[in-house]
């Protein structure tokens, strides 16, 4: 037994003592000096490559935020155009109203000129996913009303929309202005 162990420890000695004499420091034969320089010249090709690909990519990142910007750009103002396109119809319907003669004009016909001006007013709002909040008779909604007073009711739960005083307005399902509301309260 005591053999084996002796045989181990002179082979750890050795190849200890191999390790010593390749310390850094003492002169490298010319053939690892030409590998390391191989080496060294590959990795400065791959580096210069990487670097180009790099440099390439973030040209493109450059170039693919840019056309998104326009892209976003164009896009609001294409719609923006599309809603102008649609109010010049409510402009129509005033201008009209306006040039009609003095002596034709009567308290039942300027009322009727209203209403159809605000039910083109009211089709564009539509078109363009404007929903109006007119919340009479339904619970109160923190969310999208706005409570102006509570009055005490007797014929109304608590808690109800009795009057709207100013409507509500939600584009694309975001709460744009909330509905001014009058709610019922304990009697």
């Amino acid at each position: 037994m005591t053999d084996k162990k002796d045989e181990m420890f002179e082979q750890a000695v050795e190849i200890d003592a191999e390790a010593a004499e390749e310390q850094p420091g003492e002169p490298e034969s010319p053939e690892s000096e030409e590998a390391t320089a191989e080496a060294l010249q590959q990795a400065e090709v791959d580096l210069a490559r990487h670097r180009e690909a790099m440099l390439r990519m973030q040209a493109e990142m450059d170039n693919l935020r840019k056309r998104l910007m326009r892209d976003l750009e164009k896009s609001r103002k294409l719609a923006l155009e599309r809603m102008m396109k649609d109010l010049l119809q409510v402009w129509d319907s005033l201008e009209r109203g306006l040039e009609a003669k003095n002596g034709a004009l009567t308290v039942e016909s300027l009322k009727e000129g209203q209403e159809l001006t605000l039910k083109v007013l009211e089709k564009v709002m539509m078109d363009h996913d404007l929903e109006i909040l007119n919340p009479v008779g339904e619970p109160f909604n923190p969310e999208f009303h706005q409570a102006m007073t509570v009055v005490p009711s007797e014929e109304a739960e608590e808690n109800t929309v009795l009057e709207v005083l100013q409507k509500g307005f939600l584009l694309h399902d975001r709460l744009i202005r909330p509905a001014m509301v009058i709610v019922s309260g304990k009697p």
